[in-house]
């Protein structure tokens, strides 16, 4: 994401506006860069965006995780895949107003009833 030119700003100028660089820094995207004389010193962002990306560069750095992830690719390169439209459909899920689903990863060769469907097994890729 690139960052707005109107949010690198001094350090000077930071402290003396701290509390609304912090309110600013809580929507998303909002990210600052301060600088010092010119060169950039350091950046600023909320603690939820941090710890996101902090979680993201774990998952990036996990060598299970990017095989899965290259697995999932060649997955849908061939078209080994549903929708999640049809994966509601093949279950009888009716999409309602405020309903919230929930999908069960099960790596077994059992098969399950739901809404009396049969269902195959499913696999996280």
């Amino acid at each position: 994401m690139p960052i707005k030119m109107k949010n690198i700003i001094s350090i000077t100028e930071a402290r003396s506006n701290i509390f609304d660089i912090a309110k600013e820094v809580q929507k998303a995207g909002n990210h600052y860069i301060f600088t010092e004389n010119g060169k950039a010193k350091m950046a600023i962002m909320s603690s939820d965006e941090y710890e996101n990306l902090m979680e993201d560069l774990a998952l990036a750095a996990d060598p299970k995780f990017r095989a899965r992830i290259e697995k999932s690719r060649e997955a849908i390169a061939k078209g080994d895949y549903v929708t999640l439209d049809e994966f509601r459909r093949e279950l009888g899920l009716k999409l309602g107003k405020g309903t919230e689903y929930a999908v069960v990863m099960d790596k077994s060769k059992k098969s399950y009833k739901a809404k009396g469907k049969g269902i195959s097994r499913c696999e996280l890729i």
